[in-house]
């Protein structure tokens, strides 16, 4: 059993859209939610939600579905597979950290992020300009 528990909360829930523009014209302009970050060479754009540290990332490119905070990805592979779950896709970078999915004893896919890189670093409009290194690390 890992202490403290492993999944630390929910960074992001990925939501499939048609294109940037339409899904921000739904969940910015209609629904009222704030454009964090908009990164167009990969199809993604981070928006927040009011009562939450959760963003919704409305993605041209990803399934539905919640990306679990991790403080390290490997470290959370070992711990699924220890406890019988299997790797569906290997710990990949990705610009503000690693990414890997893996799915638990019961067949539900859990998708898995650190933020080993930072967060994104934005423009004045919400465009990505690069990525803000973690708090604390020089």
């Amino acid at each position: 059993m890992s202490d403290p528990p492993l999944l630390r909360g929910v960074d992001a829930i990925t939501i499939p859209v048609p294109d940037l523009d339409q899904g921000l014209r739904f969940y910015r302009d209609q629904l009222g939610h704030t454009l964090l970050w908009r990164h167009d060479a990969i199809g993604q754009a981070g928006l927040s939600m009011p009562e939450s540290d959760t963003e919704m990332v409305l993605t041209t490119a990803l399934d539905y579905a919640p990306n679990w905070l991790v403080t390290s990805v490997p470290e959370a592979m070992t711990s699924v597979v220890a406890g019988g779950g299997r790797v569906l896709l290997e710990a990949t970078p990705v610009p503000v950290g690693t990414v890997a999915v893996v799915e638990d004893p019961f067949g539900n896919a859990l998708t898995l992020v650190d933020l080993s890189a930072g967060r994104y670093a934005t423009d004045a409009a919400g465009d990505v300009t690069g990525v803000d290194p973690p708090a604390g690390s020089d």
